[in-house]
Order: C-alpha cells, then sequence, then structure tokens
C-alpha cells in the first residue's frame, strides 16, 4: 500500500486527511485472509453470530455523532442527512442480527425417506460502496452478508472512504474477529477489479453507475458469480389533477434536490396533468427558491454541495442553454462545489434531461393527459428505479403503481427506502434486491440433503 489519496472536504475544498490506498497484492492477500476467515466462521453458533451483531450496532449507536460529523466533512451531506444515515447503518445490523438464529430450512415431504434443506455461507463477498450514500449502502450489503455467516472485504468510493474505516473500527471494537470484515480503500480498477476476477470472492455486492455495473457482471461471468447490481435511475413524481397540490409541490424539492441530487432514486422527472399544471408550477417555484443551500454543518442547511469539481462540470453540461431553465433556488458564491437547485422545462420528448441520469440537483417538468399519458411518460427510460404518485383517488394509484416499470414507487410521499422492505430497480437500475426481511438469504446457496428410510 504505496499510494495514498487527499480526502477532500466538498464544502470548502480543504485537505480532510490522507488514506493509504489498497494496491492488488494486498487486496489478494486481503482476500486469501477473508477466505481463511470462513473456515473458522462456519464454527461460531448462530446465537454468538448474533451477539456479536448486536454489539457492532450498539458500537454505531455511540458512535452516531462522530460518523455523522466524518460525513459531513468527507461527502458534504447536511448534518441532518449525516446524524440519519448513521442511525439507518445503526438500524440495519441491528435487524439483521436477528438472521443467525432464523436462517430456517425446510423438511420436504419425500417418498423413501426424508428430506431438508440448509442455508449454507456463500463464502467472501465483495460489497463495492459508492460515494453518494456511503454509510447506509455500505451496511445495506455487509450486514445481511456477515448476518448469513460469510465474510466480508468492502471497497468504498475513492472519493469518501472515512466512514467506512471507522465502521470497521467499531466492528473490531465491537469484538468481530480479524478478517470476518475487512475495509479495503482503493481504486475500483485495482480494489474492485480484483473482487470481480478472484475465484475466491464468491459475490459481488455493487452499487453505482449502470455502465460500471455492466462492466462487473461482465466480468464475474466467466467465474459464474452473483452479483447484486443497484445502479442508475431516472425516477418519475407523477402528480395527478386530484392531488394534494399544495403538499405535492411543497415536498417535490426534497425528492430530487436531497443530498444535491446524488441519489439514485431521485425525482428527477416531474410529471404534472395539464389541467393544473401553471397551478402546480407556481407553488413548485416558490418551494425550490425557500430551499436552504448552505454550510452542511450548520443545522439549518437542507442541501449541500456536489462531491468534486469534476462532478459539478458534468451536472453542468446538462444545462447549455439557458432557454430550458424555468427557475432556480440559489447556493454560496466562494470555495465548494456548489450547483444551485435547477428547473428545466424541455419541450423535446428525446432530451437527455429527461432519458440520461444527472445525479445532481436539476429537475425536469413535463405535463401529461391521463393515466395512460403519464405511465407512457414515466416508461419512457431505461430505468426504473423508483417513483412517487400523488392522488387522492386509490383506484387510479393502484392502477398507476401496477403500470409503472419500477421497482419501489411511494403514494403521496417519496420515501424509497426502508430497511424492512425489499430494495431494488427494474430494467437498467439493477438486478437482485437489497433489504428486507429475504435479503440474507441471496448470500446464501440452499443444500438440499436427502436421508433414506434405513
Amino acid at each position: 500500500m504505496t499510494a495514498t489519496y487527499d480526502v477532500i472536504n466538498p464544502s470548502n475544498e480543504q485537505r480532510v486527511t490522507t488514506v493509504d490506498l489498497y494496491d492488488a497484492a494486498a487486496t489478494d492477500d486481503a482476500i486469501a485472509r477473508s477466505r481463511r476467515a470462513c473456515a473458522s466462521g462456519r464454527t461460531v453458533a448462530p446465537g454468538d453470530r448474533a451477539r456479536l451483531l448486536r454489539r457492532f450496532a450498539e458500537a454505531v449507536d455511540g458512535d452516531r455523532e462522530h460518523l455523522a460529523q466524518l460525513e459531513v466533512n468527507n461527502s458534504g451531506h447536511t448534518i441532518g442527512n449525516a446524524r440519519w444515515e448513521a442511525g439507518n447503518v445503526r438500524d440495519v445490523i441491528a435487524y439483521y442480527s436477528a438472521t443467525p438464529e432464523r436462517l430456517i430450512g425446510k423438511q420436504i415431504p419425500v417418498a423413501g425417506g426424508m428430506n431438508v434443506t440448509f442455508h449454507d455461507p456463500l463464502g467472501v463477498v465483495g460489497v463495492i460502496v459508492p460515494w453518494n450514500f456511503p454509510m447506509p449502502i455500505a451496511s445495506w450489503g455487509f450486514a445481511p452478508a456477515l448476518a448469513a455467516g460469510n465474510t466480508v472485504v468492502m471497497k468504498p468510493a475513492e472519493l469518501t472512504p472515512l466512514t467506512a474505516i471507522r465502521l470497521l473500527e467499531l466492528a473490531l471494537e465491537a469484538g468481530l474477529p480479524q478478517d470476518v470484515f475487512q475495509v479495503l480503500p482503493g481504486k475500483g480498477s485495482v480494489v474492485g477489479q480484483r473482487f470481480v476476477d478472484s475465484p475466491d470472492v464468491a459475490k459481488i455486492v455493487f452499487t453505482g453507475s449502470t455502465e460500471v455495473g455492466q462492466q462487473v457482471l461482465a466480468g464475474c461471468a466467466p467465474l459464474l458469480k452473483p452479483v447484486t447490481l443497484e445502479l442508475g435511475g431516472k425516477s418519475a413524481n407523477v402528480v395527478f389533477a386530484d392531488a394534494d397540490l399544495e403538499q405535492a409541490a411543497a415536498t417535490a424539492p426534497y425528492a430530487v434536490f436531497d443530498n444535491a441530487g446524488q441519489d439514485c432514486c431521485a425525482r428527477s422527472r416531474i410529471l404534472v396533468q395539464r389541467s393544473v399544471y401553471d397551478t402546480f408550477m407556481a407553488g413548485f417555484e416558490s418551494a425550490v427558491k425557500s430551499v436552504v443551500v448552505a454550510d452542511p454543518a450548520d443545522e439549518k442547511t437542507e442541501m449541500g454541495p456536489l462531491i468534486s469539481a469534476a462532478h459539478r462540470e458534468r451536472v453542468s453540461s446538462y444545462i447549455p442553454d439557458e432557454s430550458l431553465v424555468a427557475f432556480r433556488g440559489t447556493a454560496p458564491d466562494g470555495p465548494g462545489y456548489w450547483f444551485p437547485p435547477t428547473v428545466l422545462t424541455p419541450k423535446d420528448p428525446r432530451d437527455r434531461v429527461l432519458h440520461e441520469e444527472i445525479f445532481g440537483p436539476v429537475v425536469a417538468v413535463v405535463p401529461f393527459d391521463d393515466e395512460a399519458d403519464a405511465i407512457r411518460i414515466a416508461n419512457d427510460s431505461d430505468f426504473g428505479l423508483s417513483g412517487s404518485i400523488w392522488t387522492r383517488d386509490v383506484g387510479r394509484a393502484i392502477r398507476v403503481a401496477r403500470g409503472i416499470e419500477s421497482g419501489n414507487l411511494s403514494v403521496n410521499s417519496h420515501s424509497s427506502v426502508r430497511y424492512w422492505t425489499p430494495f431494488g430497480g427494474f430494467k437498467s437500475s439493477g438486478l437482485g434486491r437489497e433489504l428486507g426481511p429475504d435479503a440474507p438469504f441471496a448470500f446464501t446457496e440452499t443444500k438440499n440433503v436427502f436421508f433414506a428410510d434405513s
């Protein structure tokens, strides 16, 4: 580990710390140690594994404020969001601490004997974490994997490694055995690629762009290595004329500008029924201009900066023509990777702002005529991760929810992720599901054993 990386605070462009990066040799050594730890880990009683995970959750709970402050400095998340994220990590680990004693197989009636099934751990699981939500997304991968009896090697994003490194320290303080859970900061082309290529890594959990997810899937194919992929999104927020328009307009900014729009679930397309389009836009403009974009450490801040200068340039590239801009919020001047909340009204249904994931605080608003038109526009996307439906008509909500091709929908709200329910996408938004009661089974193989009558 000779290379290093300077971690930069995106709100002021100051160096936070320097992190050592794993090279290919160090990554292979970590994987080998993780594989050796699998053998001893299989002998740990389910109750003991559950107890260790509960201690891990308790350690995270005691360190929540520290973790939150790390995320503010490393990722530019608002302090309110960062505290929620640290609490989510605690809750996810605690939720899956119940798993070891509930990985129950089946006794299946058969002729000539008895048949039972077991859920055996896969082995070493490689978790590749993105930079947009480093804390919670990490736990969505490692917690159910550990609970199912696997060992985990985890690569945080190069830009945002600090909370992952701290989570490892907390895991060891809680008593998790050495090498059962490891964090390997490094480049995706080095550490992530070794996870993909190594025959000793039994599964990959990847969250990131669709393009890189396709590369991960292709790389795992020769080894028939299973993957869980949570990829991009271009989610629709569908507002019908009978909705509570005041509430729909007031909440719409937070459905897309939360985390500065750096969210796969961001409702970056707002579809508004034509008869109430002007009314909605008037309320939406007021709400957008009220979003507080400021120092993420300030308790009153609602939106912080983008993650890097390069990412700000990418987001800016989607607005070459100011004529598309209906209105904007405000953002600070001076140091930091700031970008104002921006609302576009494209006229061409083929416009790239309606189809590509911008991953910034930019939303496009388009009108629709009726239910069928709304479903058609919502589904005119390669993605299908999340979305919202605003209506007072329960029948309409059910029809539209069944019609939209998306893995996670909410009615009269903008929630996407609850750790006790499954999360994942349709189409180019990914493969498999995370979270919910069934997630640990994705980290096991089902073994079938037949006992013949003697």
